[in-house]
């Protein structure tokens, strides 16, 4: 199979984008560079410009339209080129079917993303996700963020939740009831291959690999009531992060740097975030406002993401824990919003509501969300791999 090549030419990129043509889109002040796509011809043109138009506009920095700056020409599965704003980018990938075209199309669209703003796309990051089929029936499954090739995990007929992707980007783990009481599982989704982490008496939920891939942050009951520990996986040994006698853990995440492990706790009777420095396994309480604070998430820039319940709604908000609560925004109007996830680009964000999933533009003037796909279901947990 042929592989994707870059080719970076000409010079200049940087004053060319910004003397670039925008439109403008639907929050004051957001702009885009206009692509034009004009490849036709081989297999599955179709699907290949669907897709590419799919992701260019999803990562916010481009609008799909005529008479564009950067002109997208050629045959899937032949060349196709990228020409503009100072760049070209061709890509030689092999085209057999609509999926390979589509696979063909995320992958130039990452470059494009890249070659244009620096920034790294999310094109061929998966997202896993839940689809709720009944009280005791939920299976697991993972599509691209442009909401093709949705693919089914599981199929046991039993509860499946909390996908987390490991740093690898094709290990998830998730709590399963497999066995009633609920366990962790390790599932390899290149190969299928499933795993359970460890037996523990009790309730084992929640786990989070940490960013080096040698330790994990799980919930465990064994002890008594819920609790925050960290799992070797050389070892197997554990070690407990907190100490809360009357309240319960959930859904850890960790810091960039491996050092912290953001949490949720129950302590007050109101859900509230909390970070724990696992060199020193003392606590700290981060928020305040609002009365329930869940679903964290920590990018790699260090910012946090959640969900806040004001007023009886829940809204996705973010905040640099370094500077505090102060620094929350809300980047969704008020909803059922819950378990937001980052993307690798650090600004978009995937989130479930209303039995579906959307795609979030954190930015000030970014877009509104973005519906994944239309498919009927039950959608919810979402997680993108980064």
């Amino acid at each position: 199979m042929r592989q994707f090549v870059c080719a970076f030419a000409l010079c200049a990129a940087a004053s060319a984008i910004a003397a670039a043509p925008t439109v403008h889109v639907s929050k004051e002040g957001a702009s885009r560079v206009v692509v034009s796509i004009e490849t036709a011809g081989g297999k599955s043109a179709a699907a290949f410009n669907r897709s590419l138009k799919r992701n260019l506009e999803l990562s916010g920095y481009f609008q799909v339209g005529p008479n564009g700056q950067i002109r997208v020409t050629g045959v899937p599965g032949g060349a196709v080129t990228a020409t503009g704003a100072g760049q070209q980018i061709t890509s030689s990938a092999a085209v057999t079917d609509d999926k390979s075209a589509r696979k063909a199309a995320r992958a130039l669209s990452d470059a494009i993303v890249q070659a244009h703003t620096g920034k790294r796309g999310f094109a061929q990051d998966r997202i896993a996700f839940v689809n709720r089929k009944g009280p005791d029936n939920a299976e697991l499954y993972m599509c691209y963020p442009d909401g093709f090739d949705i693919r089914q995990l599981t199929s046991d007929g039993r509860a499946a939740v909390g996908p987390r992707w490991a740093p690898n980007k094709s290990d998830i783990y998730y709590t399963g009831f497999l066995q009633r009481t609920p366990l962790v599982y390790r599932l390899d989704t290149a190969t299928g291959r499933r795993s359970l982490l460890a037996q523990f008496k009790g309730l084992a939920t929640g786990a989070a690999v940490s960013p080096d891939g040698k330790t994990c942050a799980i919930v465990l009951s064994y002890q008594g009531n819920p609790e925050l520990y960290v799992l070797d996986f050389a070892t197997k040994r554990v070690s407990r992060m907190t100490r809360t006698q009357g309240a319960s853990e959930a859904s850890p995440c960790w810091s960039p740097d491996g050092k912290q492990i953001a949490y949720v706790s129950d302590g007050t009777r109101h859900p509230q975030i909390y970070i724990v420095d696992v060199a020193t396994r003392k606590s700290r309480r981060l928020t305040n406002m609002g009365s329930e604070n869940t679903n964290p998430d920590w990018d790699a820039n260090g910012k946090l993401v959640w969900c806040t319940k004001r007023g009886g709604q829940n809204y996705v908000a973010v905040m640099d824990p370094a500077q505090g609560e102060g620094s929350t925004r809300l980047v969704t109007d008020a909803g059922s919003w819950e378990h937001p996830s980052w993307a690798a680009d650090g600004r978009h964000v995937v989130a479930s509501r209303d039995k579906a999933l959307f795609i979030i533009d954190t930015e000030p003037e970014g877009d509104r969300p973005a519906r994944l796909f239309m498919n009927a279901g039950n959608w919810m947990n979402p997680s993108w791999s980064r």
